[in-house]
């Protein structure tokens, strides 16, 4: 919160909430209202390949202290377009929270088309913006472009965040912003104000590290960081397993490098 993020995720890809049961995933959320204590919006990640299941889980939360919901596009079973669309419009249709759909093919088996994330714009009033991790600037150049205008894009890739929000993108959800919080968000922040140039500067000093820490799989990689950072231990649960000694020095030699290189 210190280092100037603008809300915070939990129960996401990064905070390994497919290994979770009901009880930790509790224990999650009431960890984090509690540390928030208010200050920043959350968003809670309610998603999978069970649209029935989802609904179910997302009406069993206690929402009362969340903005909004993410949720990933069905992963495994690999829908067609209309059945991601059906998915999410269910979804929709009994949220109390607006909606942030997520696209992520590179984990789903299966991508999300603009087509499909415009008419889900269109159609569904609660459905507010897509976290877009697809990796194609064309494909994000076309959600920019045909959204409609209260509509938010958002990086789903740290790689990707400076060139989306100068497309006209509105920010990111960010993993490698999880262990350098005030560097990452001064870059997001002066990409949004235009400063493309100083914002690039950081981009490329981070760069390293954006590919680093997804070398051996996240969350392993942002876990490494943190621990070395003296915040937990790198553990991840099975079928993850912890980075490797030599990611863990890469990493830490990284985040030495980037002290002092916020402006």
């Amino acid at each position: 919160i210190g280092g100037g993020v603008d809300y915070l995720v939990v129960l996401g890809t990064t905070g390994e909430s497919v290994t979770l049961n009901k009880t930790e995933k509790g224990l999650v959320v009431s960890t984090v209202v509690a540390a928030n204590s208010g200050r920043l919006p959350l968003v809670l990640g309610v998603g999978g390949n069970n649209t029935a299941a989802v609904i179910e889980e997302l009406l069993e939360w206690d929402l009362s202290n969340f903005a909004a919901i993410l949720s990933v596009s069905p992963y495994y079973n690999k829908p067609t377009q209309e059945g991601i669309y059906q998915h999410f419009k269910a979804i929709a249709k009994v949220s109390p929270k607006p909606l942030i759909v997520y696209n992520v093919p590179g984990r789903t088996g299966s991508n999300m088309l603009p087509e499909t994330t415009l008419r889900l714009a269109m159609d569904c009033d609660n459905i507010v913006a897509v976290k877009e991790a697809s990796g194609d600037m064309e494909q994000v150049r076309q959600l920019i472009h045909h959204k409609p205008k209260e509509f938010q894009v958002i990086s789903g890739d740290d790689i990707t965040a400076l060139p989306t929000i100068l497309a006209g993108g509105a920010g990111v959800i960010s993993v490698l912003g999880q262990g350098l919080p005030k560097a990452f968000s001064k870059m997001i922040a002066l990409a949004l104000e235009g400063r493309s140039t100083e914002a690039q500067k950081l981009h490329e000093a981070m760069e390293e590290g954006m590919h680093l820490i997804f070398k051996e799989g996240n969350p392993a990689g942002i876990k490494a960081m943190l621990e070395a950072a003296g915040y937990g231990e790198a553990w991840v649960r099975l079928p993850l397993v912890e980075a490797t000694p030599r990611l863990k020095n890469q990493i830490t030699a990284f985040k030495a490098s980037m002290e002092g290189a916020v402006i």
